[in-house]
């Protein structure tokens, strides 16, 4: 099956609001549910898992009841890696293909989902990312540059993050033995313990936004509206 993770576990505390920013509305339903949405139109996905906080579960579950490819809403743990590992206790079958996403990103598009499940068809991982239009430095403790990047062979990392089910499994398998285990996303975790892998890079969309700021939530409206 071709199964979407919606990472929803967050607490948004650069945004400054009363609520975490997945659950705030714009337009008449929360950005959670926006995300929902763009998984649930998509003829190319099956089914969708909902990792969110403890004390959210219960709602999500409530909100969920609208979208019948939503089977499972589970809770997450302190760090980003564990809602993935949440949502690994039920996928079990090592030959699904799982498009983790995080849910304050509402408008990923049919066509970058596309293009993440025909790329699992060729690649057991897959990121998607547009080309970095800022010039990248690298600086020293001093904060003087040292080395300037080359920009045409940089990437700016959205979400989904696509893997075979069983080729993320293993690779969090070999993280959770290693003591200095300290993973940041999912790719990076195939990327260093399954260093053999390629890691596919999919063609992200500009729009594809992550929500972290209040201001964002305009373009969020703006869109949606169209």
């Amino acid at each position: 099956m071709n199964i979407a993770i919606l990472l929803a576990g967050g607490s948004g505390s650069r945004f400054g609001a009363d609520r975490p920013k997945q659950f705030l509305e714009v337009d008449g339903c929360t950005v959670l549910e926006h995300s929902i949405r763009a998984f649930h139109r998509s003829e190319q996905i099956d089914e969708i898992i909902i990792i969110t906080r403890q004390d959210f579960v219960e709602e999500v579950r409530q909100m969920s009841t609208l979208y019948p490819k939503v089977k499972h809403v589970r809770p997450g743990g302190k760090e980003r890696y564990h809602s993935t590992l949440s949502a690994l206790e039920v996928c079990t079958d090592a030959d699904d293909l799982l498009l983790i996403h995080d849910a304050v990103r509402p408008l990923v598009s049919e066509a970058i989902i596309s293009r993440c499940v025909d790329a699992l068809k060729s690649y057991d991982a897959i990121g998607v990312a547009v080309p970095s239009t800022d010039t990248i430095v690298r600086v020293d403790e001093n904060d003087c540059i040292v080395e300037t990047l080359p920009r045409p062979v940089l990437r700016n990392m959205q979400t989904p993050q696509g893997f075979r089910q069983g080729v993320l499994k293993k690779a969090f398998d070999l993280g959770l033995a290693d003591p200095a285990f300290a993973p940041t996303d999912d790719c990076g975790v195939v990327r260093t313990y399954l260093p053999d892998v390629p890691i596919k890079i999919v063609k992200g969309e500009v729009t594809n936004i992550k929500i972290t700021y209040p201001k964002d939530l305009e373009m969020i409206r703006t869109n949606a509206q169209k």
